[in-house]
């Protein structure tokens, strides 16, 4: 199988993390995939924090709806949207759809990486966003999309079942 392929079918979500931290260059390149996904007209409407200090990241976790394993995981990345960016070009679809897409699919990015340098991590959607930019004094042009705990997993992850092709698809 192709080793892309194999990356898709290895991620998985990791709650449970090592304390060893990750190195700077290893968070710089899961910064650089998430800017090479698509994106609507090429705009990149997202912005990235990366948090590493530990007030901060439970902070985030209190945020998340008390979900520890962010402040556990040695770094959080807090995946942003700027809706403006898109609104320009597209108008009320890109600020409110369109941004939203790419931000999605720079996470995903983001979590293919993680499991492509040995890393683990987590997509969080469950949060108050308010609460989220209060923690990082994020200015109001950005939105809080997902955070993104990160670090070197702590066991063996859980690997999920996926419902096969044929149940989920329809060729015409």
């Amino acid at each position: 199988m192709n080793h892309n392929l194999t990356i898709l079918k290895e991620r998985t979500s990791v709650r449970r993390f090592k304390p060893d931290p990750v190195p700077p260059e290893l968070l710089r390149q899961l910064i650089e995939a998430a800017t090479w996904a698509p994106s609507a007209g090429n705009l990149q409407p997202w912005f990235f924090y990366i948090v590493t200090d530990q007030h901060r990241k439970r902070c985030l976790s209190d945020a998340a709806l008390q979900q520890n394993f962010v402040a556990e995981a040695p770094a959080c990345i807090v995946v942003c949207a700027e809706p403006a960016r898109s609104e320009r070009t597209y108008g009320e679809r890109g600020r409110v759809f369109y941004c939203l897409q790419d931000t999605a699919a720079a996470t995903q990015n983001i979590l293919l990486a993680s499991t492509a340098l040995g890393l683990g991590s987590c997509w969080v959607g469950a949060f108050d966003a308010d609460k989220v930019r209060a923690c990082l004094h994020i200015p109001d042009r950005y939105v809080p999309i997902a955070l993104v705990p990160v670090g070197y997993p702590l066991g063996e992850p859980h690997k999920t079942q996926r419902r096969p092709p044929a149940e989920v698809a329809k060729y015409l």
